[in-house]
């Protein structure tokens, strides 16, 4: 039998050629003597190779007698036929195949040798059961339908994939029992039938090798090509685009065995009827491009497309073909852009085809070719195959993407969130009802009842001064610039008139030194533009200065016209803050959405504002309890926070470091909200609920009374309110977060200064918890640039190297010590502060040291108690100071971690000639080994890492400067 086959079959095969032996032998005994002859003749042949009859198992027998084999099967593959039919001997489902007719011969030949034939999609799974069914209706008589058709995918000379129709002629196959198979009940069969994807059971009935497999199959190939291609073209167009890329490869491999052009590329192009413009599809894969638009996304019909072109394609519905690129470049000189595009493409002969639906233009399809003619007006009707079903799909596509943008315009640009979406359906049905049975429906108004308004934001603060600088700076670099190029221009030649336009612009730097006025930009812009800018393009001033006029205005923004960088940072600043933050806000909503439906809008400014509203009008199908508005108000608060913590994290690498304030208006008084028609959005509804919107409108630039002070404050959060229940209601909001580590300790009890017909108002302010990790590595880089860039050359020991050791060794005792998050960071921020103040002076650097953290980290925002905890740890370093917790007995330790080091005496040889240039200390070598011998010797260290892994270094360097000073 045929061995170690890819797949595992129910058979053991045989190739065997009995029925066309007995053929012949019935032939043999006939009278007709040239047919008797012959078949005599081939039986002379095989007599001596029972193979032939009893079955052939191994692969190589049918190479070694290849000639014999032929001659025997001559009858069923005629000479006369040998280059017309795609034939070959075989057996069913397996991809062994043997005696081509000269046609298939062929075929094999030209796919280029490596070339593996085998049945498309044919599995382990369906082999098997198949070759099952096979036994079913030959031996049990069933009547089971094999399923879909078989096919092999064959590439020609070109590469073109072909593709051919498998169909098997089983008359001298045999299927036999053996003593291994197991005879089935017509009930057993139904379970099979009833069980296709059940292996197991199939596998049980018919178990491996229990049936035999004897004799051979004929399988002829049928050319089905296009027919194959337009269904796999249909197939891959119901496909949903999760993997585009693989689809585009498909249909390119789809319109290259339709055409017969292995190098075939395909483009499509949307059409816009209402601006009768052509835009690029909007598809993620970048291989299915828009040949015609260039790079362009979109452009006017009659500026891609020359006359003619256009009155086919777009008037007529007809396509528009290109056999030769080449030639037609040379004629098209008011196109000239587009063919040598298509040139520098590679592109030969081009073919554009509209695709339509009922009449209406949707797209162009686009094909190309590097061969010349490989396109033209015969082959272009092959596009009637496949037009039909590319316009339907690409129908569907259109409406889908209108839906899309209807879509995106709902959720970007109108109010109507999806909790009271319900409402306007509702509304919408009732016209669509009566419109038929009414002469005028008139819309009732939206509105939702007794529900209950927060409303918040994240400001930015300083916006407003933030930008108007940003502008001055921006206008003084222009101006400075300028002024520099005049003197460039004016060095050859003294000219008054520029020496005036530098006195002018002197003037405006004057101007912008004072208050900013809203005119001054204009001016100045108007002043540049016409003034200015002429006379730097006057070639003939001064040769040399070309390059330096080059240079200015290269830095001029394209939109502006002037110098534009730092408004730039600002704007870019501003909308990365806008989008993170919102982002957040969005995020957080849809969870929030889950706990009970509530209307949700929020706005971008100079910073993000919400409004929520919520209560049982809004979800009427749901019962609405207070404890649901107060989980939002907790949501509310906590998700403010988070908002804080991220802004916190990304303004380091924001152009500009702008800060935020964020501020929560309380308000427990249920109110209505009304759909305005005319601007289609919401409102509150009634002269008393407007008290909620003026409140909403002033609170955020309101001042705490009697002072100058701001409610809002950067790292804080503010809730405004106006009775006891609501101060009590959010007090538990805020323990709630402290204990959540989200919040500072200091809860800040305003009173908010009155306001334009609003007054009464209290604030309760708390300062945000921020994972202050990345303080470490600012203090790092302060530190760093501080020390390489103050400190006197005479600190040789108090250094920053001595700085990174001391960090090192904190690290190393908080990590034994198992210190706790906070901590460590304060740990750590005391090392590389510990020693600061010798860019001052030596004595007292310690408090020096804690003037220079507090002023980083007051820049920095860190908490208040951050700061008490750091300057604490930086005084535990002075030298008579006994550590009063363990956090400053690591701080103790850390800063004498040198004394167990292994250059040790090195250490002290710097540590010496340090005194000698700071504070005039020389001491002979006797002197100073007996010094610091004694302070070895009353030294100790506190914590229990370092006794029991310093101490034993310590000792030995105290050995070494012994023996040191016993050799003087």
């Amino acid at each position: 039998m045929i061995k170690n086959y890819k797949y595992l079959s129910p058979f053991r095969v045989l190739i065997s050629f009995h029925k066309i032996i007995e053929s012949l032998e019935a032939i043999a005994l006939s009278d007709i003597d040239y047919r008797s002859n012959y078949a005599k003749g081939l039986l002379a042949q095989i007599q001596n190779k029972p193979e032939f009859r009893e079955g052939i198992d191994q692969l190589s027998f049918l190479d070694e007698n290849e000639e014999l084999i032929h001659y025997l099967l001559a009858d069923l593959f005629p000479t006369a036929l040998t280059h017309n039919e795609i034939k070959a001997a075989t057996l069913p489902f397996y991809d062994i195949t043997f005696n081509y007719s000269e046609r298939f011969k062929k075929i094999l030949n030209e796919a280029q040798g490596s070339f593996d034939i085998r049945i498309r999609d044919m599995d382990d799974h369906q082999f098997y059961i198949m070759n099952c069914i096979l036994i079913l209706n030959r031996y049990y008589h069933q009547n089971i339908d094999f399923g879909k058709p078989l096919f092999y995918d064959i590439p020609d000379e070109k590469g073109v994939l072909k593709h051919y129709r498998i169909l098997y002629n089983g008359d001298f196959i045999e299927i036999l029992p053996t003593e291994r198979t197991t005879f089935l009940t017509q009930e057993q069969i139904e379970e099979l039938i009833d069980n296709y994807d059940d292996l197991d059971l199939w596998k049980k009935a018919f178990p491996e090798d229990s049936w035999i497999l004897k004799g051979f199959a004929i399988v002829s190939l049928v050319d089905v090509t296009v027919e194959s291609a337009v269904s796999n073209l249909k197939s891959n167009l119901l496909k949903s685009d999760a993997h585009e890329e693989q689809h585009y490869d498909s249909f390119e491999s789809i319109f290259r065995s339709v055409f017969k052009i292995p190098d075939l590329k395909i483009g499509f192009t949307f059409y816009n009827e209402e601006e009768d413009r052509f835009t690029k599809p909007p598809f993620r894969d970048e291989n299915l491009k828009s040949f015609i638009l260039l790079d362009e996304k979109e452009a006017d019909c009659k500026n891609v497309l020359c006359g003619g072109s256009y009155e086919n394609l777009i008037e007529n519905n007809q396509p528009y073909v290109i056999p030769n690129v080449t030639e037609y470049a040379s004629q098209q000189h008011g196109n000239d852009r587009f063919s040598q595009h298509l040139l520098h493409e590679g592109v030969q002969s081009f073919l554009l085809a509209p695709v339509t639906k009922d009449g209406k233009l949707l797209g162009l399809i686009e094909l190309a070719s590097s061969s010349v003619r490989a396109l033209n007006s015969i082959n272009v009707h092959k596009l009637d195959l496949l037009l039909p079903y590319l316009s339907d799909t690409i129908e569907k596509y259109s409406i889908d993407m209108m839906h899309q943008m209807e879509a995106i315009i709902q959720k970007e640009y109108t109010s109507i969130h999806p909790s009271v979406y319900w409402k306007f359906k509702k509304e919408a049905r009732n016209y669509l009802y009566f419109k038929n049975t009414v002469e005028e429906y008139n819309f009732k108004e939206i509105v939702f009842k007794e529900v209950y308004p927060l409303y918040g934001q994240i400001d930015i603060k300083g916006s407003s001064e933030n930008r108007i600088n940003a502008i001055v700076t921006d206008l003084k670099a222009q101006i400075h610039h300028i002024i520099r190029l005049i003197d460039v221009l004016n060095s050859d030649k003294k000219i008054s008139v520029i020496d005036q336009k530098k006195f002018e612009l002197g003037h405006f730097l004057e101007e912008l030194d004072q208050p900013f006025k809203n005119d001054l930009e204009q001016n100045i812009y108007h002043y540049i533009e016409t003034e200015i800018h002429p006379l730097l393009k006057h070639s003939g001033l001064n040769k040399s200065s070309k390059s330096v006029i080059n240079d200015y205005f290269s830095k001029i923004d394209e939109k502006t016209g002037m110098f534009y960088q730092t408004r730039k940072d600002f704007e870019d600043s501003i909308m990365a803050i806008n989008k993170k933050m919102a982002a957040i806000l969005d995020a957080k909503q849809q969870a929030a959405q889950e706990i009970f439906p509530h209307y949700y809008e929020r706005f971008k400014t100079d910073g993000v504002e919400h409004n929520l509203y919520i209560g049982a009008s809004i979800e009427p199908n749901e019962e609405f309890s207070l404890m649901y508005l107060h989980n939002l108000r907790l949501w509310q608060l906590e998700t403010l926070c988070e908002m804080e913590i991220e802004h916190h994290k990304i303004k380091k690498n924001l152009p500009c470091a702008l800060d935020v304030t964020s501020l929560i208006l309380a308000f427990s008084t249920p109110i209505s909200i009304r759909f305005r028609m005319d601007e289609k959005r919401f409102d509150v509804d009634g002269s008393y609920n407007a008290r909620y919107e003026v409140v909403k409108k002033r609170i955020d630039k309101a001042l705490v009374k009697n002072s100058n002070e701001r409610i809002t404050q950067q790292g804080k959060i503010t809730i405004v309110y106006s009775n006891v229940s609501e101060e009590k209601e959010y007090l538990k909001y805020i323990k709630f977060l402290q204990h959540k580590d989200k919040l500072e300790a200091t809860i800040e009890k305003l009173e908010v200064e009155d306001l334009q017909s609003v007054s009464g108002l209290k604030a309760l302010r708390v300062q945000v918890k921020h994972d202050d990790s990345d303080l470490i590595l600012e203090a790092e880089k302060f530190i760093t640039q501080l020390l390489q860039e103050r400190l006197d050359g005479k600190f040789s020991y108090h250094n920053l190297q001595h700085t990174k050791d001391v960090v090192a060794a904190i690290e190393t005792l908080c990590k034994a010590e198992q210190v706790e998050e906070t901590a460590t960071k304060a740990l750590l921020l005391a090392g590389w502060f510990h020693d600061a103040g010798y860019v001052e002076c030596s004595e007292n650097h310690e408090q020096r040291s804690v003037g220079l953290a507090q002023e980083f980290l007051s820049s920095k925002k860190a908490t208040v108690s951050l700061q008490e905890m750091v300057s604490r740890l930086i005084l535990a370093t002075q030298y008579h100071h006994v550590p009063e917790s363990p956090l400053e007995a690591i701080m103790k330790d850390a800063d004498y971690v040198h004394l167990a080091n292994e250059n040790y005496p090195e250490t002290l040889e710097r540590l010496r000639k340090e005194w000698e240039h700071d504070i005039d200390k020389k001491y002979c070598n006797f002197d100073w080994f007996t010094l610091n011998i004694e302070f070895l010797e009353q030294h100790h260290y506190y914590t229990t890492y370092a006794q029991k892994h310093w101490q034993r270094l310590k000792e030995q360097n105290l050995k070494i400067i012994a023996a040191q000073l016993q050799n003087q």
